[in-house]
């Protein structure tokens, strides 16, 4: 697993807000770097590039689980574009994210490798778990007084429901392209790997 060190405002700056990467929020305009990027002047694959980067820095994700990623959703019927952003989307870490157990995916995955998040009455430590409809998403009873000082107040996706008193949240269906919660052109992303 790799994770993204580095400036994160710079990355936000560049590719626009990324609420799964960082809460941090910048007043700046201007393009990270020396030299001021100007609008209009990126190429086709550059346009394709920055939709790639963009659910690559969201879900925390490396360039070659990205790639798997748009394998398996090849081999799926349906959509390309629509099922790689449901199989993001239904990671345990943007589950917990979504869920406003997390403030960032980064500090969901963190939890998750800790151990305090439970899926179905079984400890699971591994943030890529495919969670599927009707599974239950709960903290561990020992880890439920420290989460609970730390829970962000989110709007909730219609595709989850959570109980903020006994912090449980289930999975009631899978979701919709509607209900992605990233400004992305899923289709871009798809042309660009179309090419290997």
């Amino acid at each position: 697993m790799s994770r993204y060190l580095n400036a994160r405002i710079r990355v936000i700056r560049r590719l626009g807000p990324l609420p799964g990467l960082t809460k941090k929020l910048t007043t700046r305009t201007r393009y990270p770097g020396e030299h001021d990027k100007k609008p209009g002047t990126n190429s086709e694959y550059g346009i394709r590039l920055e939709e790639k980067q963009k659910l690559k820095y969201n879900y925390g994700i490396s360039e070659r689980q990205l790639y798997n990623y748009i394998k398996k959703a090849r081999r799926m019927n349906g959509s390309t574009g629509i099922l790689l952003l449901q199989m993001l989307e239904m990671r345990l870490d943007s589950i917990v994210f979504r869920l406003g157990i997390a403030s960032t995916i980064p500090e969901s995955r963190q939890l998750i490798n800790h151990g305090h998040i439970i899926v179905n009455n079984q400890s699971v430590t591994i943030p890529s778990f495919q969670c599927k409809k009707g599974d239950v998403i709960e903290i561990k009873q020992k880890s439920k007084n420290n989460i609970s000082k730390s829970l962000n107040p989110v709007s909730l996706p219609k595709f989850l429901e959570f109980d903020t008193e006994n912090l449980v949240g289930r999975i009631k269906y899978i979701l919709g392209r509607e209900e992605v919660g990233l400004n992305i052109n899923e289709l871009l992303v798809v042309e660009y790997y179309s090419r290997k």
